[in-house]
This record gives structure tokens, C-alpha cells and sequence, in this order.
């Protein structure tokens, strides 16, 4: 089974310049000793990604720091919604393009239980408005801090409305565990 959702994201054949992070599943520290890792993470690739900027100073800071919020997001969202059951790593990749682009795409295993709420969660993030949304979320729970640790999807609201992206998911069921179905979220940022 394969399923994509959101943009279609052409992702070039090639890439010169690429960084993978990959994170074990079986990990050790409860979910919230893990979010300074995540952080750490991500400014490790926004701090990678800058060097090949250095000749343009004045994008080095917007790229840096476009670079850190999408990837922490990313990393949060897998980590808070990985299958610790499943035998599969979470991992991510930076690319750079020479067309200008930065493209991400993360992997992690989710649940089966875990796969309607989030396609159905995707769906409307597809069909609304993302500032639509994120009223919509702010009304529905005034408190904002509470409900971004919960599924509200601020994160990936942000990354909408605040950077010129595409956004795209696969699911798709594992070929050697059936039983586990293996989410890709692509993001392409235009630099």
C-alpha cells in the first residue's frame, strides 16, 4: 500500500550536497529528555547547510534559521509519533539543490491505529487554509502551549505560512513487517 498526500514535490535526481541523520527506535530517554536532542539536531544541519552560503551573508541567517525550525519540527513530530515497536530507525535528510531549493524528507514508523487520525488530519490541512487553521486551533483551545504539545499540527501550520514550502506525505506498508506502515514527509523550501 502507498499513499501520498499534499504537494507533488519533484524531487531532482541528484544532489551534491547532502547531510542523513539517522536515530535509533529503541531509545533509552522518555520523549521530553529527547526534544534538546531534536533541537541539537536541527541546528546541527541548519549550521551545515549555511557553510555552502558563505558567500551570501546576508541569506546566511534566514536560510540558518528556516533550516532549524523545519527540521526540529520534523524531528519532534516523528519522534512523538514513532512506533517504538517497530525494527525501523527515524531518519532525516537535508539536500541542497543547485535550483535553489532545500528538500527534507523524514521517516519514521507510526502505528496502524495511528494512520486514519493523520490522514484525515492531513486532509484538512490540504483543503484549508493554513492561517485558517491556525484560528481555528487557537479557538478551539486558547492555550497554545498545551496544544502544541498535544496533535494540533502548529508546527506544520508554521511551516506553511511562514516559509515558502511544499509539503508532501507517503505512507506506505512495510515490505518485511507488514504490520508496519512507514510514514515520509517531504518538505521543499525555496531559498
Amino acid at each position: 500500500m502507498i499513499q501520498n498526500f499534499g504537494d507533488v514535490i519533484n524531487e531532482p535526481p541528484k544532489s551534491e550536497e547532502y547531510l542523513f541523520l539517522e536515530f535509533s527506535s529503541n531509545y533509552s530517554l522518555p520523549l521530553q529528555q529527547r526534544w534538546r536532542n531534536n533541537g541539537l539536531s536541527a541546528d546541527f544541519m541548519a549550521d551545515y547547510l549555511t557553510i555552502f552560503f558563505s558567500k551570501e551573508e546576508n541569506k546566511q541567517e534566514k536560510i540558518k534559521s528556516a533550516v532549524s525550525f523545519i527540521a526540529n519540527e520534523l524531528l519532534e513530530n516523528m519522534m512523538k509519533f514513532h512506533d517504538k515497536t517497530s525494527p525501523y530507525p527515524v531518519s532525516i535528510q537535508l539536500r541542497l539543490y543547485a535550483n535553489r531549493h532545500i528538500f527534507f524528507g523524514a521517516t519514521n514508523s507510526i502505528s496502524s491505529q495511528m494512520v486514519a487520525p493523520f490522514q484525515t488530519h492531513l486532509q484538512a490541512l490540504i483543503r484549508h487554509e493554513p492561517k485558517e487553521l491556525w484560528t481555528q486551533n487557537l479557538i478551539n483551545d486558547n492555550d497554545v502551549e498545551q496544544n502544541h504539545h498535544n496533535n494540533s499540527g502548529l508546527g506544520l501550520l508554521t511551516i506553511l505560512m511562514d516559509y515558502e514550502t511544499k509539503l508532501h506525505w507517503k505512507f506506505e506498508t512495510s515490505q518485511t513487517h507488514p504490520d508496519v506502515i512507514l510514514v515520509t514527509t517531504q518538505v521543499q523550501l525555496k531559498i
